[in-house]
């Protein structure tokens, strides 16, 4: 019976494994990330949007080539002194990429090559 109860335990573990805020998608990608925190617009050469869950501690950065990480147990101060930070991408550059632990959640869009005038 205890062999059971370990076979139906390590047979569901993986469905049972926390997802720090997001859910995977059943189409195609199971390790795909869906968001569902809230991202606001900022001022900057490299980043687009900001979002924060004070909760999980999660701040996740939109950049403007389209990538979005989200970066692990980010304290609010952190998220706080970004959002204020004259210049986003130096703090992002100096206080959150390569400190935190990350996830890339959807990665940057594809270039799109500009069409050959002709002369």
């Amino acid at each position: 019976m205890l062999r059971i109860w370990f076979a139906v335990i390590a047979a569901t573990a993986g469905t049972l494994a926390p997802t720090l805020g997001a859910d995977s998608t059943q189409a195609g990608d199971s390790h795909r990330i869906v968001s569902h925190i809230p991202r606001e617009p900022v001022h900057s050469s490299a980043i687009a949007k900001i979002g924060y869950s004070k909760r999980r501690r999660i701040l996740e950065i939109q950049f403007v080539n389209g990538a979005v990480y989200r970066y692990l147990d980010v304290p609010p101060a952190v998220h706080r002194d970004l959002m204020s930070a004259e210049s986003k991408t130096r703090f992002y550059d100096s206080n959150i990429r390569r400190h935190y632990q990350s996830i890339l959640v959807r990665p940057r869009d594809k270039e799109q090559i500009p069409a050959k005038s002709q002369q």
